[in-house]
């Protein structure tokens, strides 16, 4: 049973975790302390340089930055210290007009932005900036989080130094969660204090469908909408949960002024916990209430995931957030909390080894392989036809199957991640 505490303590990690962000979350990241260091400057910058982890580099080397019609970190760092205001969270880069896109690319042609990859650290989500200007000089530092800053300092003046206090308080109040409890709580959780998730619906449904009018990234989406599906999909709510998905996608690894409803720090798996769902209980005639339960067990069970996972990883972050609709798509067939188990054993069974090579437009491919997998593995649950633990990764205890998908994320593919790395910082 859960108590009312831990009910609280829920529902505080969840509203932590599902936030708007505008734009790539690794890119904007680096905007927002960029824009942090500005501010405790206190003037434009005439130089800022730039440490980041491989994760952040790989995920912010291919992406679109919002509003700009440009790709990768050097406009995202211009445009932080020029119109960036870090009160905006993930949202950093609102402001931006073409006047400032037009002021950023000055800078940029200046030679003031150097960027250089943080050696010898083990934090995959690391971010440190120095602007300078004059004889001042103003440093901010994000880690652990896309949003945790944990140093900030002005000349010789430390403002805040939480080094890894703050991450380990944060760990210690975090509800500890199985599949059990995160599907009770999404099933008797009052309905009044869990209705926030809505907003993930809204947020994520319209960008698809801004997605539609435009054409970005890939097309993917829109491609699907299209010819595509009356010819090979078929107009089906399978077919619209695809277009959905990567039509949502494409436009935001464009770089399109759209929020979306992020999980976890990522706007893909976000758009991946909520769109398959939110298509599926409309075009099945469900109520408000199950809309609102089928996304709250969706969410957090890719919160859940992340916790062991980690922010950022060599497996593909669309291998998680699909699991969640999976089995928000289960309880929504009506499926029980053993079906609901059975679509997580068979997604880990079937998309473990994505690789993660970096944020761009080809994600609402992965993108679309992760739901068209979660749909399926919900159809298999529905029949009762599950994964069985004489089969590779997979253990009797799902929660033991979900760590075992973490350990391969978060340990065994450290390798990989390094080699796509080089292969990324290598090309021509």
């Amino acid at each position: 049973m859960i108590t009312e505490q831990e009910r609280k303590r829920i529902i505080a990690l969840v509203k932590r975790e599902v936030v708007p962000a505008i734009g790539c979350t690794e890119p904007i990241a680096v905007a927002l302390c960029v824009a942090k260091a500005t501010e405790t400057l206190g003037i434009r910058p005439e130089n800022i340089r730039v440490w980041l982890s491989a994760n952040i580099l790989k995920n912010a080397m291919g992406v679109g930055i919002p509003g700009t019609g440009m790709i990768g970190l050097p406009i995202a760092i211009a445009l932080g210290a020029l119109i960036g205001k870090s009160e905006y969270q993930l949202e950093v880069l609102k402001d931006c007009t073409p006047d400032a896109v037009e002021q950023g690319k000055r800078f940029i042609n200046e030679k003031r932005i150097h960027i250089a990859l943080k050696e010898h650290i083990t934090e995959k989500l690391y971010i440190e900036v120095c602007c300078e200007a004059g004889p001042d000089k103003a440093v901010a530092v994000i880690a652990g989080g896309h949003t945790s800053f944990i140093y900030v300092s002005r000349n010789e003046t430390v403002l805040l130094d939480n080094a890894r206090t703050d991450v380990q308080e944060e760990e210690e109040q975090l509800p500890d969660l199985t599949l059990r409890k995160v599907y009770d709580f999404a099933m008797t959780a009052p309905l009044d204090e869990i209705h926030f998730i809505l907003e993930t619906a809204r947020l994520n449904k319209a960008a698809a469908e801004r997605s539609f009018e435009g054409d970005y990234g890939h097309g993917l989406g829109k491609m699907l909408r299209g010819t595509y599906e009356h010819k090979v999909m078929g107009d089906s709510v399978f077919s619209h949960v695809l277009s959905y998905t990567s039509g949502a996608c494409d436009a935001r690894m464009a770089g399109a002024m759209i929020p979306v409803m992020s999980n976890s720090g990522s706007g893909n798996q976000g758009i991946s916990a909520t769109l398959p769902v939110v298509v599926f209980a409309e075009e099945n005639g469900k109520s408000e209430e199950e809309l609102i339960r089928a996304l709250m067990l969706s969410h957090l069970t890719v919160v859940y995931i992340k916790q062991s996972l980690g922010r950022l990883s060599a497996l593909c972050g669309c291998v998680v957030a699909a699991t969640g609709s999976s089995c928000g798509i289960t309880w929504l067939m009506g499926g029980s909390y053993e079906q609901v188990s059975y679509a997580v054993q068979n997604m880990i069974a079937n998309l473990t080894g994505m690789i993660c090579d970096g944020a761009k437009p080809s994600c609402a491919l992965k993108v679309t392989t992760g739901v068209s997998t979660a749909v399926l593995s919900a159809i298999m649950a529905m029949e009762n036809r599950c994964v069985t633990s004489v089969e590779g990764i997979i253990d009797e205890d799902v929660d033991q199957s979900i760590r075992n998908l973490t350990r391969i994320g978060s340990q065994a593919m450290n390798e990989t991640d390094r080699m796509v790395l080089e292969i990324m910082t290598n090309k021509g």
